[in-house]
């Protein structure tokens, strides 16, 4: 466990972040970490995402590939970037889905209240979790140290999820640009 975590850190190159693009990446790659797959991720490649009443499942195979619907409703691509997150990129018909879209909204506002209730953002990262799979377990905790630097190189990691909204530029004024 302890050279996969190490591997996962090695040459590990992240820019500081802004609180929204954290909040996205941390939501993003936890959904995916809470998926089900039993490989190890390699970063720069894709993968699938499909959908069925028992949760999430990411593969290694395309939906062309299936031809079946073996694993249910292909939600879209996801990769692992360098620095560690993921990023999802929606299926068209996926995205026009409203009891997909709920269910994802759903989950994203109760991410959006664990945030909001952690006493900082640095806390709010994934600690180490026995419920998952050995990869997916490694990838949270890596995905945790990646945005904490991040996070540390914006100077956010010690304020509340409020505090670090706080620090966003706000809508332009028109009358105070005069």
């Amino acid at each position: 466990m302890l050279d996969s975590l190490t591997a996962s850190r090695t040459q590990l190159s992240v820019p500081p972040k802004r609180v929204d693009q954290i909040s996205s990446e941390l939501f993003t790659s936890l959904f995916v970490l809470h998926s089900k797959f039993d490989f190890k991720p390699v970063p720069g490649k894709r993968y699938c995402l499909y959908h069925k009443a028992n949760g999430f499942r990411l593969s290694l195979i395309a939906p062309a590939e299936w031809g079946d619907g073996r694993f249910g409703q292909y939600i879209g691509e996801c990769v692992l970037q360098p620095d560690l997150t993921w990023t999802l990129h929606f299926d068209a018909r996926a995205a026009q889905d409203q009891r997909l879209l709920a269910l994802i909204e759903s989950q994203r506002s109760a991410f959006e209240q664990r945030l909001a209730a952690a006493e900082t953002l640095d806390s709010a990262l994934p600690a180490f979790d026995a419920s998952l799979p050995f990869y997916r377990r490694v990838f949270a905790a890596a995905l945790a140290h990646s945005l904490a630097l991040s996070m540390r190189k914006s100077g956010i990691q010690d304020l509340s999820y409020r505090q670090a909204q706080g620090l966003l530029p706000g809508p332009t004024d028109p009358e105070r640009d005069a």
